[in-house]
């Protein structure tokens, strides 16, 4: 059981705020040593664990690519195409992008959307623009964080609730392999999987009328900022 002192390091780390990065490799070391290896030994099980998980190190290649793109005016091109769209409030955009994260993430395309690759440098974006364009007035710094977070959230709900629809997805599989295994029970994916979509359903529900919530909100606080500057209302805020 003293390995387990590896955990009390992550903790200890996490809670003096170190470098995650700096604390997980500590305590992996910590928790080799206790558990009497030597130093070639637990260089050797980073250098395997590594190996097993290159996947984790792609990030390294998409940063650079998204970068290159908005130098290039990705998010220009982004904020253009959605001004376009005439009734689109950002609300309902983020609302049509949960819909469209669910239901790709039902089919196992987890990776074709993400923070990364496509929150910052096209939803939030578009989001903004959506909200300048439905209030006829430029975003306070409070809302434009607000904006970037709830299109983060959208791109969070929608994959988490979406993806226990897919039966080979890693969740799924472990769940059933852990309480066929433990529990001697039979319970095939698909039973999970038929489960999970009630659940899907209801977190569209809820997190969409969230994102609608949002519009009402905005358009409230700018018709009181007009008004307590007394400025004219930006169209449509007054409904």
């Amino acid at each position: 059981m003293i390995v387990l002192l590896g955990v009390v390091v992550v903790i200890l780390g996490f809670v003096t705020r170190r470098n995650p990065v700096l604390v997980v490799g500590v305590a992996g070391i910590v928790t080799g040593l206790l558990g009497k290896m030597n130093p070639l030994e637990v260089l050797a099980a980073f250098g395997r664990s590594f190996a097993d998980s290159r996947s984790v190190t792609v990030y390294a290649i998409v940063l650079p690519v998204i970068g290159l793109l908005e130098r290039y005016g990705l998010r220009e091109q982004a904020r253009n195409l959605i001004g376009r769209l005439g009734k689109l409030s950002a609300g309902r955009f983020l609302t049509v992008y949960l819909l469209v994260r669910q239901v790709t993430a039902a089919f196992g395309l987890n990776s074709i959307g993400g923070p990364a690759q496509t929150v910052r440098p096209l939803v939030a974006p578009m989001a903004e623009a959506a909200a300048e364009r439905s209030t006829g007035a430029k975003l306070s710094d409070k809302w434009r964080e607000k904006v970037r977070s709830y299109s983060a959230s959208a791109d969070t709900v929608g994959v988490f609730f979406g993806e226990d629809c897919f039966i080979a997805i890693g969740s799924i599989l472990l769940i059933t392999g852990f309480v066929n295994s433990t529990y001697h029970q039979d319970i095939e994916p698909t039973q999970l999987a038929l489960w999970a979509i009630p659940l899907a359903v209801c977190a569209f529900l809820i997190h969409g009328a969230r994102l609608l919530l949002m519009d009402k909100q905005l358009e409230r606080e700018m018709a009181q900022a007009a008004a307590e500057h007394d400025l004219p209302l930006p169209e449509g805020a007054d409904k």
